[in-house]
């Protein structure tokens, strides 16, 4: 038989296998193994140490590592809920359960947070590293106190925090020096929040091998380049109820998440069903895949971390905001929209989502002055150029990263800005250097970039306030600073919103960034992963507690020729 005959048989075998199961019980299973390409495939781990302060820690290491608070899931589209839980860190305030934290309460006088710990929950025996234990509230105190110490930290990141005390062995008390809007999503939640043994750190928290967490699984194997491999914690505490039965967790022995770099490799594996799920796929791919494997299941979302191109506002022609200006209308957004993005594209996302609510402002509402940066005029761009006395032009340098998925985009972009007599020298680097370029504040005068909005109440803050990590512009004003600490201190969230609103139009005039539409994408799986419906997110940056709860049809999958 032919490999296209033998194809066609299989996928025949397998658009009757899926009709079959399409009403079967939704019974879990245990066992079995699902190979993952995560929404970060192109990027490698970047550090195994929480205290690295590395933004993919808990996409890398969520499965074994635990925070006080995560997503709700049954708040989830597929159980019945509002939310898809495609946000990289916005966890609706309706949409929060305890996960190593039973319960918790805001007290006053001093402000503080009572957080009781749940009971029984332990950290599995690891050879070389530790006994099986108890998680005590020292645990959550020591890894505050390591994120706070750490060299790494961003800067004021804990700073509304008077202390951290264990006043019993189940208890954790957080004493705030005043009302902190993010103080769930600071250290409950948050990128930097996992709850890290001290065993680990004496034996070696940057090695893979002496992680150990309390979390579903524990990482077993790490291949550079390739694969971290995740192996079923048999004594975790956590369960999921379907159907009204409840199950133990997690319901998959092995989880594999692949990194993959190249795109036809990664389409091509998902095709094949070498992957089971692939959460980031481009909509150039999406009609071949619905005809080559048209049994697949699929979710679209708007892109939360959509493409920006920095412009450093402290260094010269960019120190000059008719310059900045001038760029954002030279590029033609309608033809990025139509062209590069065949219609999948909304013209602003950034720096507040559309899923944000009230938070958000749509371009169409705002003034006049920030309307025009979204409209191409190249006239009005060198008219610009000529006032702030660059009407021959100029050139700079911009860095982006071999990861990237929106690199072909930047070429677009070096195009249009060339009709206005502004040239591009474009660098692509590694994604550990090109990072380190932006963190240590040494970045090129352009930084290509897709900048995750976060969360309503952090996209301003940790983009454009003075000294900030993730602010590649190194935009500064004191005045604007005081902003951001005043909406942070505001306990009334229609007010927060209100301030947010006024804050992001004054940002989006002052034109720091190239301002570019943001791109809706894909994800899919074949219709043996079970219990899952695209969501991507369970806190910031965390799919673990999503991918806990996959279970795999073995018969399906055996049915579907796989």
């Amino acid at each position: 038989m032919t490999s296209s005959r033998k194809f066609a048989s299989v996928l025949v075998a397998a658009l009757a296998a899926a009709s079959a199961f399409a009403q079967a019980p939704a019974k879990p299973q245990y066992g079995g193994t699902v190979n993952i390409g995560t929404i970060f495939l192109t990027v490698p781990p970047l550090s195994f140490d929480s205290a690295d302060w590395t933004w993919k820690f808990n996409h890398d290491m969520g499965l074994a590592y635990e925070s006080l608070f995560a997503a709700d899931l049954s708040k989830a589209k597929r159980n019945g809920g509002p939310y898809d839980f495609t946000i990289d860190a916005f966890l609706p305030s309706d949409a929060i359960r305890g996960e190593l934290a039973e319960s918790w309460k805001m007290l006053d006088n001093p402000r503080r947070v009572e957080v009781k710990l749940r009971k029984g929950v332990m950290f599995p025996a690891k050879e070389g590293v530790m006994a099986a234990r108890e998680l005590t509230a020292q645990d959550v105190v020591y890894s505050y106190n390591r994120y706070e110490q750490s060299a790494k930290k961003i800067p004021n990141y804990y700073d509304h925090v008077e202390k951290v005390e264990a006043t019993d062995a189940s208890t954790v008390v957080f004493t705030f020096k005043a009302f902190h809007a993010e103080w769930d999503y600071r250290f409950g939640w948050g990128y930097y929040s996992a709850i890290v043994p001290k065993e680990v750190v004496e034996a070696g928290a940057k090695d893979w091998r002496k992680a150990n967490g309390t979390g579903p699984f524990g990482i077993s194997n790490y291949v550079q380049g390739n694969t971290v491999t995740f192996t079923k914690n048999a004594n975790y505490w956590d369960s999921e109820t379907i159907a009204g039965q409840k199950y133990k967790l997690p319901f998959v022995d092995t989880i594999n998440y692949r990194q993959i770099k190249d795109e036809s490799t990664y389409l091509t594996a998902l095709r094949t069903g070498r992957l089971d799920l692939l959460e980031v796929v481009g909509w150039t791919a999406v009609d071949e895949l619905k005809k080559s494997a048209p049994q697949l299941q699929w979710s679209r979302y708007l892109a939360v971390n959509g493409p920006v191109l920095a412009l450093r506002v402290d260094t010269k022609p960019f120190d000059d905001i008719r310059v900045r200006r001038a760029l954002n209308m030279a590029v033609d957004r309608d033809q990025i929209m139509k062209s590069f993005y065949g219609g999948n594209a909304e013209l602003m996302s950034y720096p507040m989502h559309p899923s944000y609510g009230a938070y958000h402002e749509p371009v169409s509402s705002m003034p006049a002055s920030i309307q025009a940066l979204f409209k191409y005029d190249p006239e009005q761009a060198k008219k610009l150029l000529a006032e702030a006395g660059l009407a021959k032009g100029f050139t700079f340098k911009v860095q982006t990263h071999s990861g990237s998925l929106d690199n072909d985009l930047l070429s677009l972009i070096s195009a249009q800005l060339a009709k206005v007599n502004v040239k591009m020298e474009i660098q692509v680097m590694e994604y550990p250097a090109y990072l380190s370029a932006m963190t240590t504040k040494t970045n090129a005068p352009g930084y290509f970039v897709n900048l995750a909005a976060t969360n309503p109440t952090t996209a301003l803050r940790k983009t454009f306030v003075t000294g900030q990590t993730w602010n590649p512009s190194q935009y500064s004003d004191p005045a604007f600073d005081k902003q951001v600490d005043a909406m942070l201190a505001e306990p009334d969230e229609a007010k927060r919103q209100q301030l947010l609103r006024g804050m992001t139009r004054e940002i989006l005039d002052k034109a720091p960034h190239i301002w570019l539409p943001t791109p809706y994408r894909y994800t899919a799986w074949w219709p043996w992963v079970k219990n899952y419906n695209g969501e991507l997110r369970a806190g910031a940056e965390r799919p673990g507690p999503i991918h806990a709860r996959i279970w795999v049809d073995q018969e399906l999958k055996k049915k579907m020729g796989f």
